[in-house]
């Protein structure tokens, strides 16, 4: 499985997101200081979930943070977020 795989998974998993865009853009970071090189260490994540409800922008982002421990502490150098609950992408 991809890293771009596991982080759909896991993220799927955990919060039933009625919208989920994983897009892996370590091409663009190629030879910069902080890229491994691996190809899967820079991902765009767009996330639309009612589990967001109630929590604020730095609290959304650490659920997700969570949910990818395994994966920031390995093969992940940068992960872009954008968290919205349902209302919020309709708007």
């Amino acid at each position: 499985m991809t890293v771009e795989q596991d982080i759909t998974r896991k993220l799927t998993e955990g919060l039933s997101p009625a919208q989920l865009a994983v897009e892996n853009e370590s091409h663009l970071h190629a030879g910069h200081a902080g890229s491994p090189g691996t190809g899967s260490s820079h991902f765009r994540v767009v996330v639309v979930s009612d589990k967001f409800d109630g929590l604020n922008r730095v609290a959304r982002q650490r659920l997700v943070y969570d949910l990818l421990k395994v994966e920031m502490a390995g093969p992940v150098h940068a992960l872009a977020l954008q968290t919205l609950t349902p209302a919020e992408a309709a708007a």
